[in-house]
């Protein structure tokens, strides 16, 4: 498995390994690592579900040995010369040289439970998710992908929204990526959109919220802006986990809360009710 994008504090006992524990943010315990990732990365105590890179959650949505890759050849560039504290090329180079990944999303075929589908998943690992140009890209050859051979499509959200270093470049995603829904549901196809902790910003505003099904780990934060921005905007204090998953599903804007160990179950469930 793995490890969370952030990890945990660790134990740095004298004569204890460094890396073997990590402490839950949520309920505060002392876990062995090696327990959370045999339990998908989520903890033991109190089933608070650690973020997970797009490698490591396609190994734990795939059925064993059937995902491919697609458009891995698709690689960030910096047209604008964009540059904020360091300039955007070399934060690149700096966020693929500790992702170990070109850009923030996964993209491939695969089958859950048996079921043929094509599956795309942000990696919170690269900046955070954010989506530029090729996250749109490769998550609208995904979406074609899927209309022409008539495949479900599931798309994993984990994202800080929009890249603001390509500016209107990645605002133009939003669009490019929900037109391309519109041509999948004209082609009778099944979406199914997993959010998980977080997802913002241009995301939320876009593709997450148009699936057919919109499913939810546990807690996960979704929402456009944040508490502090909504605040100076509309001087309007929202109720205590306004966007945690829970909240918005009473709301109806989340149909379900799907723990991990059970996603691969509900995805394959989804899909043989709805004949696809």
């Amino acid at each position: 498995m793995a490890e969370s994008i952030t990890p945990p504090t660790t134990s740095k006992t004298e004569g204890v390994p460094a890396g073997l524990w990590m402490r839950c943010p949520d309920c505060g315990d002392m876990l062995f690592k090696k327990v959370v990732d045999e339990n998908l990365l989520v903890c033991p105590a109190c089933q608070y579900h650690f973020r997970v890179g797009a490698r490591a959650r396609m190994n734990q949505l795939c059925d064993e040995g059937t995902f491919e890759e697609l458009f891995s050849d698709i690689e960030p560039v910096d047209p604008l010369e964009f540059v904020d504290k360091k300039a955007y090329a070399d934060r690149i180079k700096s966020e693929q040289f500790k992702s170990k990944e070109k850009d923030a999303l996964l993209s491939g075929r695969g089958f859950i439970k048996g079921r043929p589908l094509v599956l795309a998943v942000m990696d919170p690992n690269f900046m955070m998710g954010s989506m530029g140009s090729v996250v749109g890209e490769k998550l609208t050859r995904s979406i074609e992908l899927a209309a022409e051979e008539l495949l479900p499509l599931v798309i994993v959200s984990c994202s800080g929204g929009a890249r603001m270093q390509e500016s209107t470049l990645s605002l133009m995603q939003m669009a490019k990526t929900s037109a391309a829904l519109g041509r999948l549901d004209d082609a009778g196809c099944l979406f199914i959109s997993l959010l998980t902790d977080p997802t913002t910003g241009g995301v939320t505003a876009s593709f997450s919220m148009l699936g057919d099904f919109i499913i939810a780990e546990p807690k996960a934060l979704i929402g456009f802006a944040g508490p502090r921005t909504i605040w100076n905007t509309i001087k309007q204090e929202l109720p205590e986990g306004f966007q945690r998953s829970e909240f918005l599903r009473d709301k109806g804007f989340v149909d379900f809360i799907v723990h991990r160990k059970d996603l691969r179950s509900e995805i394959a469930r989804l899909i043989d009710y709805c004949g696809k």
